[in-house]
């Protein structure tokens, strides 16, 4: 129990409630009425009736007594427990309650119903209160909580609901806390929700859509007349020109607040709300700066929404105890002296001065906005000021203002004391101390007005300036993030409310004091950056000024558009509600059906109210599965289906006017059954499915013809014994009993033989869904062990085989109506082939590997001709082993569901891996080769295919059929082939993984055991438009085979020998990585998969592929792919270099000479090290698999001799044209500064003093925007060498930018700037770099007025 929790709980009804003994309920609501379950506790006298337990779960839950059961469960199954009955008068203790012990209950269904809500307007409160409301509904005896407002727990249906507060909140979309918390408030502002609603919207002049003001006006009546708990906000961030990402933004209310109000006065603009804003928020102060020698005072008059209070003096670690003092040194004055001396116009000389603020007019709503977010330059990390500042319910502000100016002000006003240039000031300025560009940071720039505005003269009397607080907007959280929420007093009863998104609860005037922060311990200045803690942001007071002071309009005097707006609105929420007990009413479960003419397995989601009966949700799926033009309806039906297991539980007969919500056990969100529409043919009769069979796929072997066949599926029980079970089969597939052998596959390549007859299909392991292979034949095969029988060895291939899709390159020489058999020479063939046979001399030295594939190309051209010239002899030689293997295949798609004949069997191959030259092991170089031929990064998981863990268990999945009836798996298997050695078997040979990247040791001989690996390939048609002129191939293989063998396999169908092409995997994004393993199996492929073949030599021990890339520094893209190449171990850079330019001169059109170009270093886009001539690869320059160079052209001569040497990119900037020169390269001799200034001073022209320089930033070419370039770089650093901090140049390839320090920055307009700002983003994103280094890291808040964001990249 919860500590405290039986206190809580224990009603105080009777004196002696503590002498009776006590039952401790608690249930758990198991239905799904709603979408969070829910657990209630209750702690209840004994002697309560069951009756009155019922009653009370009935209140806590929100269901009607009477619709719902109660069971017992303590902790167990409930399914064969009684339900309680709701109308006993049997006390707890006679019900078998145990009192001081948990008693367990489960609330569920009654009768397969779902409980029935209560009705949302069952709180007894006329719709009447509702209209006229104004204020919170009363409650009666309620008791406010401290606690009540910082609850999150909440389920969907507590939405529906409205607050006992009588008030509606906010859905938070997801980050809108800020925008809910404001709009809260905005609608308890008696003075801003009367003059929204009197503005009335005009559809013909606006999309409504796009109005903020109509959204606005929606929500608020809405927030007064709805009778759900929360409301969604989404129209109006829609109207802001918001999309969904935008709910993932934080923002700050305070300038969530400045942008809507200048939003709404564009949006007023030219109506009778046009000065709304200005009216109810703006103030006004004076901004002066008085001489202290001869008294002459500069001024200018700034408008203000809000006033920004620091929490702390800068560089202070104590912080204002209280609003009032932070408005004192808010309006303090600040000398002028030293070198911040003020130039007189009067004395004509800089002189001492007082520069400060005064408060001239308060608004009639007073904004405080509490600086708690400051930046730490240390950390340079933003952080978060927790110190306590109080504020008080009640603040006089007529000590702050400035009485003597609003009696006479300063008539000597100097009109160039600086107050033109800085133009006028607006809130928007005064409210972020740090903006730099307001034009681009704030989402609309609002224009001062002071100018042509009077100032309005208060009363001079203490009391007319006398404020309330209604609004404190609350932020919970550190400056990483956090989470707002309103407290916000009601001006109709005076009763403070915690306005927290959707719950809306009563809160204290101690709930506010909380508000007022503080942290415990003492602290330095910027100990809490990254603390938590809850404090006041932004408060809002009202003028107490009974004259002015408005109360909310009441039902009868709203405008006739309100009046029209609530019923529209209240028509649409009774809609909503409709619809709703709909969906509450509305089966909804998963669909499938097996095509009858496409044979594909459709998905679909049948939604069927609970009420209809099961012949109309028969038509609904019929029309829903598209079948009316395929299959009449009376031959579907719907049966309960288990689609995980492909087991059909049970059909429906007879009950065909059943109601669906009792057939499906009720409407809950999910079932944990399927429901299949079941087709037959007209002639067919549908197969009673009854509970408790299994389902049984039986497949039929022919061990003659090695065919398994399509599956038949029976019905069996799990009670039967294999005897009987044999009877069943025997009639379902004619096959005799007496000699039938039973193969179950329990999971994935566990066989299982049924070899007692009186075991129990349970007892052998059978399940509701289940695949057995059956046979018949009268053979010797019976009498061996069954892992040596040749049934097992057929089921075995059955299982690994997998189908393939192989396209083949043009220049392929074979016959693809015809396939050569490879054949080892001194095998026990008769029919040697020597196209591709293994020559030793006698020394045991092998061939070359040219010489090999010149003689094997040319031995296949003549065996194709002789191929054509014996079309017709082959088709009984193939019946042996010994002869030919030439077949006529027939496509494979008529093949499909058939045995194949005599004439058409696979090819059997007895091929041993024994030749090491030609399977020279490759090294890891998984380079990828996309489509578009450029650079690429490859995940080593997706390019590495170890083994693979055995897969538990078989998803009996659709199948697809070989071309000889076998079906095909994708599991990755255990090894389970045995070798046969000295067998003439159809299977082929392959070396066993020894899982390294080399399949021999030191002497060349092959490590692995000889296993007998399926291999079977048919020409094959590809569809339209996948490698058209191109040949395919299907090839059905076992996937236990390696790469080295399947390459081998492949030698007569692509027409060289298997080092001399590559395999590339093809991906479903249509993207090729090489597969380069040859000692790794095909255990990571899958059926269907795609392989493209290309030729081209594979890759020797001790040999890398190198993608070449060509640097272009003075490019907009400086990187460009250039080919592929072969770098080898102990080969020098000049080697490599002559072996590349005939082929740059045949694919890149590139004619060079060998000194005319460097090869260098290439990490991702940055130039590296540049590699010398007689460096050396693995020894000079370390060599890796997806290796990447780039190759630059020389100008001249090459000048980098030396590895001491260092080149470096320079860079001149111009800032008096505001624009970057070309790079050019410098060859310095150390890494000394000196030697860097007189190279730039050389190349340049600019005298050594005058050399500034700074490190470019970022990837290559290091762009940055001429606009930043200037002050954003770290200019002239104080080192004398390169390589320490801040430069750290210990590389080649580095930027250097540089300038002369006498250059003067051009001077731009403001027309000018932005279009060189437009101009630089273009250029910067084109090139993929960001327009400046120093971004700001949150997204800046716009609103937009045409509805739809601005495509102007200059305002991003």
């Amino acid at each position: 129990m919860v500590p405290g929790e039986e206190n809580q709980l224990v009603p105080k009804e009777i004196e002696n409630a503590a002498e009776e003994p006590r039952v401790l309920c608690i249930i758990q609501d198991t239905t799904n009425s709603k979408t969070v379950s829910e657990r209630i506790t209750l702690n209840l006298p004994a002697s309560t009736p069951v009756r009155k337990l019922f009653e009370d779960v009935a209140n806590k839950v929100g269901y009607i007594n009477g619709t719902f059961d109660l069971t017992r469960g303590n902790g167990v199954n409930t399914a064969d427990m009684a339900p309680l009955d709701h109308t006993s008068d049997k006390s707890l203790l006679d019900a078998n309650f145990e009192p001081g012990k948990k008693n367990f209950l489960h609330l569920t269904d009654k009768d397969g119903e779902p409980p029935q809500m209560l009705l949302e307007d069952s709180n007894n409160v006329d719709d009447s209160v509702h209209d006229r409301f104004i204020g919170p509904l009363p409650r009666e005896g309620s008791v406010a909580s401290t606690n009540d407002y910082v609850s999150q727990n909440y389920s969907y249906s507590s939405i529906l609901n409205k607050s006992e507060t009588g008030y509606v909140g906010l859905v938070n979309q997801a980050m809108t806390c800020y925008l809910n918390s404001l709009l809260q408030t905005l609608f308890m502002t008696p003075e801003f929700r009367n003059a929204l609603y009197k503005w009335e919207f005009e559809d013909s002049e606006e999309d409504p859509v796009t109005s903020i003001p109509y959204q606005l006006q929606r929500l608020f009546v809405l927030l007064q007349t709805s009778k759900k708990r929360a409301i969604e906000t989404t129209d109006v961030t829609r109207s802001f020109g918001w999309d969904s990402s935008e709910a993932w933004q934080q923002h700050d209310v305070q300038e969530l607040c400045r942008v809507m109000f200048d939003a709404l006065e564009q949006k007023w603009k030219q109506t009778e709300q046009a000065d709304l804003i200005n009216e109810l928020y703006q103030g006004k102060l004076k901004d002066y700066v008085r001489c202290l020698e001869c008294g002459y005072e500069g001024w200018r008059i700034d408008t203000y929404l809000d006033i920004p209070l620091v929490i702390r003096p800068y560089g202070s670690s104590q912080a204002f105890a209280s609003v009032e003092e932070a408005l004192h040194a808010f309006i303090q004055p600040e000398i002028l002296d030293g070198p911040n001396q003020y130039f007189c116009e009067r004395c004509k000389k800089k002189c001492d001065a007082r520069k400060g603020l005064r408060f001239l007019h308060f608004p009639y709503l007073l904004t405080l906005q509490l600086k708690r977010f400051d930046f730490d330059y240390t950390t340079m990390h933003r952080i978060k000021l927790n110190d306590r500042m109080s504020f008080p319910e009640e603040l006089d502000m007529s000590t702050f203002i400035d009485i003597e100016d609003e009696k006479s002000p300063q008539t000597e006003s100097c009109t160039d004391s600086g107050a033109e240039n800085e133009g006028s000031c607006h809130s928007d300025q005064m409210s972020n101390d740090f903006s730099t560009d307001d034009a681009v940071d704030e989402g609309i720039c609002l224009e001062s007005n002071s100018g042509s505005e009077k100032i309005s003269k208060p009363g001079l009397e203490k009391n007319s300036l006398m404020y309330e607080l209604f609004s404190v907007m609350v932020h919970s959280g550190s400056a990483a993030g956090g989470h707002y929420y309103a407290c916000i007093k009601s001006f109709s009863d005076d009763q403070w409310y915690s306005f927290n998104d959707q719950h809306v609860s009563r809160i204290t005037q101690e709930d506010i004091k909380k508000t007022h922060g503080g942290s415990s311990g003492s602290r330095g200045y910027y100990s809490s950056a990254f603390a938590s803690s809850t404090n006041a942001y932004m408060l809002i007071y009202r003028l107490k000024d009974p004259t002015r002071n408005a109360k909310f309009l009441e039902v009868d005097e709203y405008p006739e558009h309100i009046k029209n707006l609530v019923q529209k609105e209240r028509e649409l929420e009774e809609q909503e509600k409709r619809q709703r007990e709909i969906e509450r009413n509305t089966c909804k479960i998963k669909l499938f059906c097996l095509h009858p003419v496409k044979q594909v397995m459709m998905e679909n989601k049948l939604e069927v109210h609970k009420d209809k009966t099961l012949k109309e949700a028969v038509e609904m799926a019929y029309k829903m599965m598209d079948l009316e033009d395929v299959i009449p309806l009376d031959c579907c039906r719907l049966v309960k289906y288990d689609e995980f297991h492909d087991y059909l539980e049970r059909s429906y007969e007879g009950e065909e006017d059943t109601p669906m919500g009792l057939l499906l056990g009720g409407v809950k969100s999910t079932y944990m059954f399927d429901l299949l529409l079941e087709t037959r043919k007209p002639d067919q009769i549908f197969q009673s499915y009854k509970p408790g069979e299994v389902m049984v796929k039986v497949h039929v072997v022919d061990l003659k013809a090695e065919t398994v066949a399509a599956p038949v599926t029976v019905r069996a029980y799990l009670n039967q014994t294999v005897t009987e079970f044999k009877q069943l089969i025997s009639k379902a597939t004619h096959l005799p009993a007496d000699s039938m052998r039973i193969v179950l596959e329990r999971c994935y390549n566990d066989l299982r033989l049924l070899s007692m007859p009186s075991k129990t299909l349970k007892a052998e392991g059978f399940f509701r869904s289940n695949k057995v292979f059956v046979e018949s034949s009268e053979t010797v095969d019976h009498q061996a062990a069954f892992t040596d029988s040749h049934l097992w060895k057929l089921l075995d291939r059955h299982a690994n085989t997998i189908r393939l899709f192989v396209l083949l390159p043009e220049q392929s020489p074979g016959s693809y109506s015809k396939r050569t058999a490879y054949q080892k020479a001194g095998g026990d063939s008769g029919n040697v082939d020597d196209d591709c046979e293994r020559v030793k001399g006698p020394a045991g030295n092998l061939k070359s590997v040219d010489a090999i594939l010149e003689e094997s190309t040319e031995k296949l051209k003549s065996l194709s001709l002789q191929q054509q010239q014996q079309d017709g002899d082959n088709g009984d030689s193939s019946k042996s082993t010994e002869t030919s293997d030439f077949e006529n295949i027939e496509s494979p798609l008529n093949e499909r569901g058939s045995s194949t004949s005599v004439d058409n069997r696979e090819l059997e191959q007895h091929i041993q891996t024994s030749d090491p030259e030609n399977f020279q092991s490759e090294e890891r170089s998984d380079s990828d080769v996309n489509n578009d031929r450029s650079t690429s990064s490859v995940d080593s998981d997706i390019l590495s295919s170890s083994h693979s863990s055995d897969t538990l268990c078989n998803a009996d999945s659709a199948q697809i059929p070989l071309a000889n009836g076998l079906d095909s798996h994708s599991i990755t298997s255990s090894r389970r082939t045995k070798a046969n050695e000295g067998k003439k078997e159809t299977w082929d040979t392959a070396e066993e993984d020894s899982g390294t990247d080399s399949e021999y040791d030191e002497s060349g001989k092959s490590r692995g055991d000889m296993q007998y690996m399926y291999f079977k390939a048919d020409p094959y048609t590809a569809d339209e438009g996948s490698g058209e002129g191109h040949k395919w191939l299907m090839v059905h293989v076992d996937k236990r085979i390696t790469l080295a063998a399947f390459k081998q396999h492949l030698e007569p169908f692509v027409g060289v020998l298997s080092s001399h092409f590559k395999v590339f995997r093809v991906y479903t994004s249509n993207q090729e990585f090489e597969t380069v393993r040859l000692n790794e199996t095909l255990s990571s492929f899958s059926d269907d998969n795609k392989i493209t073949i290309r030729l081209g030599r594979a890759l020797k021990k001790g040999e890398y592929r190198v993608k070449v890339c060509q640097l272009l520094v003075n490019e907009q893209e400086p990187c460009k792919f250039l080919l592929d190449a072969v770098f080898a171990k102990g080969m020098t850079v000049r080697q490599s270099k002559e072996e590349l330019i005939p082929q740059l001169r045949e694919q890149c059109g590139l004619d060079l000479s060998i000194d005319r170009f460097r090869l260098r270093k290439k990490t991702w886009k940055n130039p590296g090290t540049v590699f010398l001539d007689y460096h050396i690869y693995e020894e000079d320059i370390n060599i890796s698999s997806n290796w990447e160079v780039f190759l630059e052209v020389l100008d001249g001569v090459e000048k980098m001799k030396s590895m001491s040497q260092l080149a470096i990119l320079t860079r001149r900037w111009r800032p008096a044209e505001m624009k970057l020169d070309p790079f050019q390269e410098l060859v310095l001799e150390s890494n000394s500064v000196d030697e860097l200034r007189e190279k730039l001073s050389e190349i340049s022209g600019i005298p050594l003093e005058d050399i500034e320089f700074a490190k470019g930033r970022g990837t290559f070419p290091c762009d940055i925007s001429v606009l930043d370039i200037h002050q954003d770089l770290d200019w002239n650093p104080k080192v004398s060498t390169l390589n320490v901090w801040p430069l750290y140049i210990c590389d080649d390839g580095a930027v250097i930018f540089y300038r002369d320090r006498t250059e003067e920055v051009m001077e731009l307009t403001d027309e000018q700037r932005n279009e060189l700002m437009k101009k630089e983003s273009s250029r910067l994103q084109k090139t993929g770099h960001r327009v400046t280094y120093s971004p700001r890291k949150e997204k800046a808040l716009k609103i937009y007025l045409d509805g739809a964001p601005n495509k102007d990249v200059a305002q991003d």
